[in-house]
């Protein structure tokens, strides 16, 4: 699977480069090469997925698993961003290269910000296509009771460290952020533990935070994780990780160009 997300975000950003120049003109272009890439790469992660999730079902279910039926079309393109037009979505990174220009920016300022915009929303598709795909599979996986988020990155961020503590429910999206490339590990259990699945996991990263804040008031948790880590309902992709408090980024926040 990481073989796939090389190649589709390595040829992305070199469509991206090789455009020379970002205007209007250009997006029709661009999106004839990458919508396809993306498309490609989306449909090839969920059926890797569904392989993956297949056999790993001998080992928790000890048994052979149902014969998973994994309708691509639904759990990628528009169908995983809850209808989105693709072809809008992969126009916001020419959107933030005219912002920047219409502020004042300088161009290679503007083409870099378009360029991490365009990775961001790649990874998010990729990402997509796993978690649409994990729910459509474990819904036809009965001795599954419940999934855990397996950490996959190099380097993994404190957000999904402290959410790989906690279970998730089968029928439910895992919940993601961008860049989150972490996978799934399904659980069979005669009971539901709750939410926290990894108490000595939690308390080690809350050991971390202390020691490099130099909090100690280990009694009071004065940051208690489980409560201010949330998923939090984004109306495009489903639920995203952020901490208590945090909104997402409306039309009144950020003004773009037509």
């Amino acid at each position: 699977m990481s073989a796939t997300w090389a190649s589709v975000l390595g040829r992305l950003a070199g469509q991206w480069t090789g455009l020379r120049s970002w205007r209007d003109g250009d997006v029709a272009r661009f999106q004839r090469t990458a919508l396809p890439l993306v498309l490609a790469g989306q449909r090839n992660i969920a059926s890797l997925t569904a392989s993956y999730l297949e056999q790993l079902y001998r080992d928790v279910a000890d048994a052979v698993s149902p014969r998973v039926a994994l309708d691509l079309d639904e759990v990628t393109g528009a169908a995983a961003r809850n209808g989105a037009d693709p072809a809008d979505v992969y126009k916001r990174p020419f959107r933030i290269v005219w912002k920047t220009l219409a502020d004042g920016g300088p161009f290679d300022v503007a083409q870099q910000r378009g360029a991490d915009r365009l990775e961001i929303i790649a990874k998010t598709d990729l990402q997509l296509a796993r978690t649409h795909a994990t729910r459509a599979v474990l819904e036809q996986q009965p001795a599954v009771t419940y999934y855990v988020r397996e950490l996959r990155g190099e380097f993994d961020c404190a957000l999904c460290l402290i959410a790989s503590t906690q279970r998730y429910r089968k029928e439910k999206l895992m919940p993601i952020h961008p860049g989150c490339d972490c996978g799934v590990k399904t659980v069979k259990a005669d009971f539901d533990p709750g939410q926290v699945v990894d108490e000595a996991k939690l308390e080690a990263i809350h050991s971390a935070v202390q020691a490099a804040l130099g909090q100690s008031d280990r009694g009071a948790r004065a940051v208690d994780y489980r409560k201010i880590i949330i998923a939090n309902d984004h109306g495009e992709i489903g639920p995203v990780l952020g901490f208590k408090g945090q909104r997402f980024t409306g039309p009144a926040d950020v003004r773009l160009p037509t």
